[in-house]
């Protein structure tokens, strides 16, 4: 498979669907039929070291097809959209002049859009800034950094609880960075480049009709990362030495919970019960990005064919 050199760009399937919907099932479904190559798009499975808790494909399921943008950065660092796409361009190049089908597939929203509509002028990641803001935070907390956050930046604070410290630190970050609400950068025309031209993603999405479906599953996925050994990997990450609960790694959902279990600041029902609400809270805000995404064509993951409906519309798509 080759990008178009005539006005028509070459179709890139693209299986997108909150956690616990079925996405992996269906890739390995087609990966056993087509010569298909698999480029992740989710931001926690980049993390070596993190296999349990974000519920990574096996390395029994990895010898299906190739799979990238696995286990590439080290829970230390940081990985951007920016990264994502410049890596993803590259990736669905060199397995399309292989003759191979590049097949994306993950969960995290940010990143298909970075891919497919380009960027926005942000600024990356400042340590002195965020170094600041966990000062203030931990001496005032975070709802006053919500609170401050709402004072130069309404529309960002208004779709943010007074608790999320990940995005209330990002928000202020880029306010203090640039001196503009990151509302209004986000609002911004994009930045593309020709290297998207020459592709036509089509986005496939696993949706619950029932969402109770998905969270039934979602429960059942926690507790068997508990059972498999999730809290003995986050001791491990604590051991290193070098990580922090601050840092995007240890964001990851369900992480933190454990992480704050470790910590003594929750028994295990109550982490538990965290995890299981935090998970269910990523899914909500993945349905509502994909349902926001008029041209995707949606599977219900409730179905028990939406594994052979998926593979359909792909083969369908190629």
């Amino acid at each position: 498979m080759t990008s178009s050199t005539s006005s028509t760009p070459a179709p890139i399937p693209c299986l997108l669907g909150p956690t616990a919907s079925g996405k992996t099932a269906a890739a390995l479904a087609l990966a056993a039929r087509r010569p298909v190559e698999i480029i992740s798009i989710d931001s926690a499975l980049v993390y070596r070291e993190m296999d349990i808790g974000t519920a990574k494909p096996t390395p029994e399921e990895r010898t299906v097809a190739p799979h990238h943008l696995i286990d590439i950065v080290d829970p230390a660092d940081a990985y951007s959209a920016a990264e994502f796409r410049s890596d993803a361009l590259r990736l669905i190049s060199e397995i399309s002049a292989r003759g191979r089908l590049p097949l994306l597939v993950g969960g995290t929203m940010l990143y298909y859009k970075a891919l497919t509509q380009g960027l926005n002028d942000l600024p990356g990641a400042d340590t002195d800034v965020r170094a600041t803001l966990d000062a203030d935070a931990a001496r005032d907390g975070w709802p006053a950094l919500h609170a401050r956050l709402a004072a130069v930046d309404p529309v960002t604070a208004a779709r943010l609880a007074p608790n999320d410290s990940q995005r209330i630190q990002r928000a202020l970050e880029v306010f203090m960075l640039t001196g503009q609400a990151m509302s209004a950068l986000l609002a911004a025309p994009t930045r593309t480049d020709d290297a998207a031209l020459a592709w036509r993603f089509v986005p496939i999405a696993l949706e619950p009709s029932e969402r109770s479906v998905l969270h039934a599953r979602i429960e059942k996925r926690f507790d068997a990362m508990l059972a498999n050994g999730f809290i003995d990997e986050v001791v491990k990450l604590r051991e290193r030495g070098d990580l922090l609960p601050e840092m995007p790694s240890m964001r990851c959902v369900g992480y933190r919970q454990v992480w704050e279990y470790l910590d003594g600041a929750v028994d295990y029902s109550t982490m538990r019960d965290k995890g299981v609400f935090a998970t269910r809270q990523l899914c909500k805000r993945q349905l509502t990005w994909l349902r926001s995404m008029k041209e995707r064509v949606a599977v219900d993951c409730g179905d028990p064919s939406a594994t052979a409906q998926v593979v359909s519309l792909i083969e369908e798509l190629i």
